[in-house]
């Protein structure tokens, strides 16, 4: 048997009926409907849950998971050549994602004991603000931008 329901997937992938719904709303599975109108689920989805129950767990959002799975084409099956795509791209952007979080525990070092947040000088209460240099307060409402 290559199709099991919604509660059978539920069970063998350790998540509730609800997410696995909520997974094929987002387009992240899909299913078939059979003759009595019921949800089947192709066997292969379950891979598919636990690749995005991992991606999650790394910090990926959703959106981030489905634009994964599109880049890799209509393909339902994680394929071994598949999962190494993804390993790769999510190693790059959780040393992305790590490196960002280490310059900011860095510049936080600046300010322990300070307690100013200075919308002036802190890069974490104000970082790249652009618009400063443009004057104090509510610069686009003064200039007549919209």
């Amino acid at each position: 048997m290559s199709e099991i329901s919604v509660g059978q997937l539920a069970r063998r992938a350790g998540v509730s009926v609800a997410t696995l719904h909520f997974y094929e709303q987002k387009g992240l599975i899909h299913s078939q409907r059979n003759a009595g109108n019921q949800r089947r689920y192709n066997r292969r989805m379950l891979r598919r849950v636990a690749v995005i129950k991992t991606a999650q767990r790394l910090g990926f959002s959703l959106r981030e998971i489905a634009e994964m799975f599109r880049e890799l084409g209509e393909q339902q099956d994680i394929t071994k050549d598949n999962w190494q795509q993804l390993s790769v791209r999510w190693h790059q952007a959780l040393t992305e994602r790590i490196e960002a979080m280490q310059r900011l525990r860095d510049e936080l070092n600046t300010c322990i004991g300070c307690g100013c947040l200075s919308m002036d000088n802190c890069r974490l209460r104000n970082p790249d603000d652009a618009l400063g240099e443009q004057g104090s307060g509510p610069v686009l409402w003064e200039g007549g931008e919209s």
